[in-house]
């Protein structure tokens, strides 16, 4: 099975907060500025508001007929408001003057009734994102102008691309098309000021192989930010339905310790992991179990994590965070050892250090090996597994974020010399998240993109699975 690719483009579209929205970026900013002089107004210490506006079309079919047609337009003005440590957060859909006001007296309330928290407080000045500052190269706004008859039409041709691969396709949960854009812009009493638009579309198709209770269910999807950038249909349907046809004749197997191979898209779910437990709430709440890591070893030396928010059209992309503090690149994990946690600025107060720019989260991470090799792709990582479990689908969230255990619903193939014996189901997988990242041997080449990650297929050296 190869995934199918996606299309090069080299006629990037111009962002303009005008297509497909409602507000413009001077009419936010007139908000938004509106919003902090009434905070003044009332005697706030300090302030911050964001005006934002999202936008899309969803389109849903199933065994070739229209299911679903779903339009989506939202707006929101946000206020905070700070008097001396205590803050006060209020918010509102109505754009007119007296709501503005309305809200922003709300804020103000709250704040006047909620307990002094000596870590409250906008970022600090040192630390503000400039105009000058902020990257305007990252395409990230790419309106996609398609009406619910074009979505439904591709949105059929993946479903019978699926349906077409083979006659034991015989069924499907539907496939779906989504075209979303937003744009915001927001401002604080710290002096920052910024926004942008940015655009996420994406296709998908879940289809049903085999009958009765052999029935086996897969499902792929494209994501991007420019919609020339998708995969075709025809490629998410064949390739969707290839996984679930490689699913059928499933069987138990006897519970082991052995060597797991985990598929690329779940790979990226372990290094979520990895992210949530040296991220700045988990620490300072001591609910992490890689509390005072950094500088340690958490990894294999071979292995580096690298954190860059200015690639282009990435989906972890921004020229700021979500408090308006200036992002860079940085190596998070070197050798193995952590260099830095996710911290924003309250977080980092907490802890006693200094944000790193990640309030609302990461950006875009990648995962690497210094074994690996070009010609590691999933074949070679399955020689490299030898005989194990190649795990595809993961079920659940048993992950314990204070000790670190593992424990997942799972389903995949066996692997007996380097090659795919049989498909396998209704087994658990369990281990320790210290001891499964340690115990990382090798990184595939198979690099896959999911969300603001980007990892190959893991190979981990020994974990415990439950079978029958």
């Amino acid at each position: 099975m190869n995934k199918p690719n996606t299309a090069n483009t080299s006629t990037p579209a111009q962002p303009s907060a005008d297509k497909g929205f409602s507000y413009s970026r001077p009419f936010f900013e007139e908000l938004v500025d509106s919003a902090l002089a009434h905070a003044k107004k009332l005697g706030a210490t300090d302030a911050g508001a964001e005006a934002s506006e999202g936008c899309g079309l969803s389109v849903s079919v199933r065994k070739g007929e229209l299911e679903n047609v779903e339009r989506n337009r939202d707006k929101s003005l946000g206020v905070t408001v700070y008097l001396g440590q205590r803050r006060g957060n209020a918010s509102t859909s109505d754009f007119s003057q007296a709501a503005i006001e309305q809200t922003v007296q709300a804020a103000y309330d709250i704040a006047r009734f909620t307990a002094e928290d000596p870590f409250a407080a906008l970022p600090d000045l040192q630390d503000i994102a400039q105009p000058l500052e902020q990257r305007t190269d990252l395409d990230l706004f790419f309106p996609w102008s398609i009406n619910s008859e074009q979505a439904a039409a591709i949105a059929l041709a993946c479903e019978a691309a699926a349906l077409q691969t083979d006659k034991r396709i015989a069924n499907s949960e539907g496939a779906g098309v989504s075209a979303q854009q937003s744009h915001f812009f927001s401002a604080h009493t710290h002096g920052f000021r910024g926004g942008y638009a940015s655009s996420r579309h994406s296709l998908s198709v879940s289809p049903i192989a085999g009958t009765g209770s052999g029935m086996q269910r897969d499902a792929w999807y494209s994501s991007q930010r420019n919609a020339e950038e998708l995969a075709s249909p025809e490629a998410v349907g064949r390739y969707a339905a290839e996984r679930a046809l490689s699913r059928l004749n499933a069987r138990k197997i006897a519970t082991t310790e052995c060597p797991i191979l985990f598929e690329s898209p779940l790979a990226a779910g372990l290094l979520g992991s990895l992210v949530q437990a040296i991220s700045g709430g988990a620490l300072y709440r001591k609910s992490s179990f890689l509390l005072d890591s950094l500088g340690k070893q958490v990894l294999p030396k071979h292995i580096d994590i690298l954190e860059d928010p200015f690639v282009k059209r990435g989906k972890g992309s921004s020229p700021f965070d979500d408090e308006g503090v200036r992002v860079k690149a940085r190596q998070v994990v070197e050798a193995g050892r952590v260099q830095g946690y996710f911290l924003g600025s309250y977080s980092a107060r907490k802890l006693g250090m200094k944000t790193t720019g990640n309030a609302g989260g990461s950006h875009n991470l990648s995962l690497t090996s210094r074994l690996t090799r070009a010609g590691d792709d999933l074949d070679a990582m399955l020689e490299k597994l030898g005989t194990g479990l190649f795990v595809t689908e993961l079920m659940g969230s048993g992950v314990n974020y204070v000790t670190g255990d593992y424990s997942r619903g799972a389903s995949g193939f066996w692997v007996k010399n380097g090659r795919i014996a049989y498909p396998v189901q209704e087994i658990t997988i369990a281990g320790n998240m210290k001891t499964m990242l340690k115990g990382i041997e090798a990184v595939g080449a198979d690099r896959y993109n999911y969300g603001a990650k980007t990892i190959g297929s893991i190979l981990v050296n020994r974990m415990k699975v439950a079978g029958s």
